[in-house]
């Protein structure tokens, strides 16, 4: 169970590099429906860093998403999914 404070943002973690948004979307709308999605790119090359943030309509739904999608296996790895921390919820890198 997660320590974080609740709210309405999820990091997800451990993507692997070749899924997509929609791909992510359709897993995460299995709680509820998704409000945005951003992938964290390198400013650089513009290639993934693996990780991402969700942020949800409710509370309640994004701990839905920690509780039911943590651990799920997407494209071969294990998804990391936990609250944003504060300050992090979809800001530029």
């Amino acid at each position: 169970m997660s320590n974080r404070k609740p709210c309405s943002t999820v990091f997800v973690g451990n993507i692997f590099y070749e899924v997509t948004e929609d791909m992510l979307v359709k897993l995460l709308s299995e709680v509820g429906p998704v409000k945005s999605l951003r992938l964290v790119c390198d400013r650089e090359t513009g290639k993934p860093k693996g990780y991402g943030f969700c942020e949800f309509y409710d509370v309640m739904t994004a701990d839905s998403a920690v509780r039911n999608l943590d651990g799920r296996e997407l494209s071969g790895r294990n998804l990391r999914i936990d609250f944003a921390d504060e300050g992090t919820k979809g800001g530029a890198e």
